[in-house]
Parts: structure tokens; sequence; C-alpha cells
């Protein structure tokens, strides 16, 4: 796999009926859901699950979305999502890139980055990130290079 950077998380997928619109390709709204499904399955691995924001009263929320749509991907494409967190103040701001690759023909179809911001749950309001993020989350810091 060609990827940006060394060492991503990665997701599987498989596009489906239901996420090709009526010009015959992947939606463009199904790929901000890959992004989150990714995000999400990578928190998860990290230890950083529903569970423990809910135990600890906090949440990365989305804050942004910058996505380059590059190729299309059609119904039964085989897809692969990078995502590398490549940014964080270890307070409230932390950013991941996303790389998304048909292995068939080894095409990037999408690179996208995404900006979240460490909210309180019980209220909503930015929040710091308590140790639990800074230890789970700085074990997937990518290195600026690879």
């Amino acid at each position: 796999m060609n990827w940006d950077r060394a060492t991503p998380f990665t997701l599987d997928l498989q596009v489906g009926p239901d996420d090709i619109d009526g010009l015959g390709h992947a939606n463009n709204a199904v790929y901000v859901t890959w992004l989150e499904r990714c995000a999400w399955r990578h928190s998860q691995r990290l230890g950083l699950d529903l569970a423990e924001y809910r135990r600890l009263d906090r949440a990365m929320a989305v804050v942004r979305h910058e996505i380059d749509y590059l190729a299309a991907a059609y119904e039964g494409d085989e897809l692969h999502m990078g995502t590398w967190i490549v940014d964080w103040d270890q307070r409230l701001r932390m950013t991941r890139r996303f790389q998304l690759i048909r292995p068939g023909d080894g095409t990037t179809l999408l690179r996208a980055q995404t900006t979240f911001v460490c909210i309180e749950l019980s209220s909503g309001r930015p929040k710091r990130m308590p140790a639990e993020f800074i230890d789970g989350y700085g074990q997937a810091i990518s290195p600026t290079t690879g």
C-alpha cells in the first residue's frame, strides 16, 4: 500500500449498493461516514470507547472536516482507509489525517483532515483532555515525516 505516512491505523471497507448515488458512484456523504467510522475504531483500539468517554464525561467532537475527493469509488470496490493522529495540543485540539486507497489499482480516492476538540459530554462545552486521553491518543501520534 502506498500510504502517505508510516504505520496507519487501517479499516477495510466495501462499497455497498446503499452507498451509490444517482451518478453511479459512492456518494460524497458516505465518505464522511467512513471517516467517522475509521476514527472511532482507532479510538476504540486505543482504549477510548464510548463507555470510557461516558465514564470520563469527555469526548472528541468534530469541529472541521477538510476533504479532497480525488477519484470515485464504485459498488463492490474493496477499499482501505488509513488514519493518523498528526497534531494535538494535549489540552483541547487534535488533528487526524486520512487516506482512502483502492488496493485493486493502488488509486488514492480521498485525502482528508479532521480537527477535533475535547468536550465535556454533560455540558457540550470545550474542556481539557483528561489524562486518559493524553495517554491513549498520545501513543498514536504520527511522526511528522513518513
